[in-house]
Protein backbone atom coordinates (compact mmCIF):
# COMPACT_ATOMS: atom_id res chain seq x y z
CA UNK A 1 0.00 0.00 0.00
CA UNK A 2 1.22 3.44 -0.66
CA UNK A 3 1.88 5.82 1.94
CA UNK A 4 0.98 9.58 1.16
CA UNK A 5 2.78 12.03 2.89
CA UNK A 6 2.56 15.95 2.16
CA UNK A 7 5.33 18.57 1.47
CA UNK A 8 4.50 21.69 2.79
CA UNK A 9 5.78 24.31 0.57
CA UNK A 10 3.90 26.00 -2.47
CA UNK A 11 7.80 25.66 -3.73
CA UNK A 12 7.28 23.75 -7.08
CA UNK A 13 10.80 23.46 -7.09
CA UNK A 14 11.07 21.74 -3.74
CA UNK A 15 8.76 19.18 -4.46
CA UNK A 16 10.44 18.27 -7.75
CA UNK A 17 13.48 17.73 -5.64
CA UNK A 18 11.80 15.71 -2.71
CA UNK A 19 9.77 13.35 -5.53
CA UNK A 20 13.29 12.67 -7.06
CA UNK A 21 15.53 11.38 -3.72
CA UNK A 22 12.40 9.87 -3.27
CA UNK A 23 12.01 8.11 -6.07
CA UNK A 24 15.48 7.34 -6.29
CA UNK A 25 15.39 5.41 -2.79
CA UNK A 26 12.64 2.75 -4.56
CA UNK A 27 10.66 3.34 -1.44
CA UNK A 28 6.66 3.02 -2.16
CA UNK A 29 5.58 6.69 -1.13
CA UNK A 30 3.56 9.35 -2.71
CA UNK A 31 4.92 12.95 -2.22
CA UNK A 32 2.04 15.41 -2.27
CA UNK A 33 2.09 18.83 -2.17
CA UNK A 34 -0.27 21.52 -1.00
CA UNK A 35 -2.05 22.48 -3.85
CA UNK A 36 -3.36 18.90 -3.96
CA UNK A 37 -5.05 19.91 -0.45
CA UNK A 38 -7.83 22.74 0.24
CA UNK A 39 -5.51 26.05 1.06
CA UNK A 40 -5.28 27.31 4.34
CA UNK A 41 -3.56 30.33 5.65
CA UNK A 42 0.44 30.20 5.81
CA UNK A 43 1.25 29.61 9.88
CA UNK A 44 3.43 32.86 11.09
CA UNK A 45 6.91 31.56 10.65
CA UNK A 46 7.97 33.06 14.37
CA UNK A 47 10.85 30.58 14.88
CA UNK A 48 14.37 31.72 16.11
CA UNK A 49 15.92 28.91 14.53
CA UNK A 50 15.42 26.54 11.30
CA UNK A 51 14.17 23.75 13.19
CA UNK A 52 11.65 25.67 14.98
CA UNK A 53 10.30 27.25 11.70
CA UNK A 54 10.10 23.83 10.15
CA UNK A 55 8.26 22.50 12.69
CA UNK A 56 5.82 25.00 12.59
CA UNK A 57 5.05 24.46 9.11
CA UNK A 58 4.65 20.96 9.34
CA UNK A 59 2.38 21.09 12.31
CA UNK A 60 0.21 23.37 10.56
CA UNK A 61 0.29 21.12 7.43
CA UNK A 62 -0.05 17.89 9.27
CA UNK A 63 -3.30 19.37 10.97
CA UNK A 64 -4.92 20.78 7.77
CA UNK A 65 -4.70 18.27 5.52
CA UNK A 66 -4.54 14.74 8.10
CA UNK A 67 -1.80 13.55 6.08
CA UNK A 68 2.13 13.09 8.08
CA UNK A 69 3.59 16.02 6.98
CA UNK A 70 7.06 16.94 6.13
CA UNK A 71 8.41 21.03 5.99
CA UNK A 72 11.88 22.45 5.57
CA UNK A 73 13.57 25.69 6.86
CA UNK A 74 16.89 26.78 4.84
CA UNK A 75 18.58 29.66 4.16
CA UNK A 76 21.96 31.13 4.24
CA UNK A 77 24.11 32.29 6.78
CA UNK A 78 27.31 34.76 6.44
CA UNK A 79 30.04 34.97 8.43
CA UNK A 80 30.27 38.81 7.28
CA UNK A 81 26.72 39.24 8.68
CA UNK A 82 27.39 37.63 11.77
CA UNK A 83 25.21 34.69 10.39
CA UNK A 84 22.10 36.76 9.12
CA UNK A 85 20.39 36.71 7.36
CA UNK A 86 19.35 32.97 8.73
CA UNK A 87 15.85 32.37 8.97
CA UNK A 88 15.23 35.66 7.47
CA UNK A 89 16.84 34.51 4.15
CA UNK A 90 13.34 34.31 2.35
CA UNK A 91 12.15 37.95 3.35
CA UNK A 92 15.80 39.78 3.81
CA UNK A 93 14.80 42.45 1.20
CA UNK A 94 11.51 42.97 2.86
CA UNK A 95 8.32 40.82 3.09
CA UNK A 96 7.10 41.71 -0.58
CA UNK A 97 10.39 40.91 -2.26
CA UNK A 98 11.45 37.75 -4.26
CA UNK A 99 14.45 35.78 -5.39
CA UNK A 100 16.39 38.47 -7.43
CA UNK A 101 15.71 41.08 -4.51
CA UNK A 102 17.17 38.99 -1.82
CA UNK A 103 20.12 37.85 -3.71
CA UNK A 104 21.11 41.57 -5.13
CA UNK A 105 20.68 42.89 -1.18
CA UNK A 106 23.39 40.40 0.01
CA UNK A 107 25.82 41.06 -2.67
CA UNK A 108 25.39 44.55 -2.32
CA UNK A 109 26.17 44.16 1.53
CA UNK A 110 29.31 42.43 0.72
CA UNK A 111 30.33 44.77 -2.11
CA UNK A 112 34.08 45.18 -1.66
CA UNK A 113 34.69 42.29 0.81
CA UNK A 114 37.33 39.86 0.10
CA UNK A 115 37.41 36.52 -0.63
CA UNK A 116 38.77 35.63 2.65
CA UNK A 117 35.90 37.14 4.32
CA UNK A 118 33.10 35.90 2.17
CA UNK A 119 32.39 32.37 4.57
CA UNK A 120 29.04 31.41 4.62
CA UNK A 121 26.91 28.42 4.55
CA UNK A 122 23.97 26.82 3.58
CA UNK A 123 21.34 25.89 6.77
CA UNK A 124 18.26 23.14 5.84
CA UNK A 125 16.55 21.99 8.90
CA UNK A 126 13.43 19.54 7.55
CA UNK A 127 10.63 18.32 10.53
CA UNK A 128 8.35 15.26 10.16
CA UNK A 129 4.80 15.57 12.11
CA UNK A 130 2.28 13.29 12.08
CA UNK A 131 -1.71 14.06 12.62
CA UNK A 132 -0.82 12.05 15.63
CA UNK A 133 1.73 14.45 16.88
CA UNK A 134 5.01 12.29 16.22
CA UNK A 135 7.50 14.64 15.31
CA UNK A 136 11.28 14.72 14.02
CA UNK A 137 14.03 16.62 12.75
CA UNK A 138 16.83 16.60 10.21
CA UNK A 139 19.73 18.52 9.57
CA UNK A 140 21.67 19.70 6.38
CA UNK A 141 24.87 22.23 6.33
CA UNK A 142 26.48 23.05 3.32
CA UNK A 143 29.48 25.01 3.60
CA UNK A 144 31.26 27.70 1.42
CA UNK A 145 31.40 30.97 0.16
CA UNK A 146 29.62 34.18 -1.31
CA UNK A 147 30.50 34.72 -5.07
CA UNK A 148 31.29 38.25 -6.20
CA UNK A 149 29.33 37.85 -9.20
CA UNK A 150 25.86 35.52 -9.91
CA UNK A 151 26.01 32.78 -12.63
CA UNK A 152 24.09 29.87 -13.85
CA UNK A 153 20.62 29.14 -14.29
CA UNK A 154 19.74 25.90 -12.02
CA UNK A 155 18.46 26.32 -8.67
CA UNK A 156 16.59 28.91 -7.15
CA UNK A 157 16.87 31.68 -3.88
CA UNK A 158 21.38 32.09 -3.26
CA UNK A 159 22.09 29.11 -5.40
CA UNK A 160 23.59 31.71 -8.36
CA UNK A 161 26.08 33.18 -5.71
CA UNK A 162 27.02 30.32 -3.81
CA UNK A 163 30.16 28.69 -4.53
CA UNK A 164 30.08 25.38 -2.37
CA UNK A 165 33.35 24.01 -1.00
CA UNK A 166 35.51 21.86 -3.18
CA UNK A 167 33.39 23.50 -6.71
CA UNK A 168 34.73 26.35 -8.62
CA UNK A 169 31.15 26.92 -9.78
CA UNK A 170 28.02 28.37 -8.21
CA UNK A 171 25.38 25.97 -7.31
CA UNK A 172 23.45 27.31 -9.45
CA UNK A 173 25.51 25.62 -11.93
CA UNK A 174 26.00 22.31 -11.21
CA UNK A 175 23.70 19.60 -12.62
CA UNK A 176 20.70 18.72 -10.06
CA UNK A 177 22.23 15.47 -9.52
CA UNK A 178 25.64 17.49 -8.66
CA UNK A 179 23.57 19.98 -6.07
CA UNK A 180 21.61 16.93 -4.66
CA UNK A 181 24.73 15.19 -3.57
CA UNK A 182 26.09 17.87 -1.42
CA UNK A 183 23.50 20.33 -0.56
CA UNK A 184 22.02 21.33 2.78
CA UNK A 185 18.53 20.13 1.85
CA UNK A 186 19.68 17.41 -0.14
CA UNK A 187 21.56 15.77 2.94
CA UNK A 188 18.38 16.57 4.70
CA UNK A 189 15.92 15.13 2.26
CA UNK A 190 18.28 11.79 2.40
CA UNK A 191 18.80 11.11 6.28
CA UNK A 192 14.57 11.48 6.26
CA UNK A 193 14.24 9.03 3.25
CA UNK A 194 16.13 6.67 4.91
CA UNK A 195 14.53 6.88 7.92
CA UNK A 196 11.07 6.66 6.29
CA UNK A 197 13.04 3.46 4.26
CA UNK A 198 13.39 1.91 7.69
CA UNK A 199 9.85 2.59 8.53
CA UNK A 200 8.09 0.31 5.74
Amino acid sequence: MTTRIVLATNNAKKLTELRRVVHAAGIDVEVAGLADFPAYPDPAETGRTFEENALIKARAAAERTGVSAVADDSGIEVDELNDMPGVRSARWAGPACDDEANLQLLLDQLEGVPAERRGARFVCALAWVTPQGEERLWRGVMPGRVAEHRAGERGFGYDPIFVAHGHDVTTAELTHDEKDAISHRGQAVRSFVSWLKEQK
